[in-house]
């Protein structure tokens, strides 16, 4: 694996982490929605890290198109979606992105990272 995909799926993980610690410090092991919604800057801090996310994701596609990484090109879109449609950012959605999906980011990464 080239240096550059290990960076970049290193900003992916490192993303990951800061958004699980930032959801420890604000609600505990009570991951509850509407304590979440609530937290303008809990938010804003989550919405941040999924941009990095999905900036390092496009990166990685440049370099190679055909990682193992389950709906790598969805993960570029949501970038796309937090940072163009500010505006239009539901916190329904990222709560599902961050329980349902981001689990299974985390693992394909980290898979990744132990195979190089």
């Amino acid at each position: 694996m080239k240096h550059d995909i290990r960076k970049y799926l290193y900003d992916i993980k490192t993303s990951i982490d800061s958004i699980n610690g930032y959801l420890n410090e604000q609600l505990g092991e009570r991951r509850d929605f509407f304590a979440y919604q609530s937290n303008k800057l809990l938010r804003r801090g989550v919405e941040r890290e999924l941009e990095i996310i999905g900036e390092a994701m496009n990166q990685i596609l440049k370099v190679e198109p055909d990682i193992d990484i389950k709906d790598a090109r969805k993960i570029v879109n949501t970038r796309n979606w937090v940072i163009h449609a500010y505006d239009n950012v539901d916190d329904v959605i990222v709560w599902g992105i961050i329980i349902n999906h981001l689990p299974r980011l985390q693992k394909d990464v980290e898979k990744l990272l132990a195979e190089s």
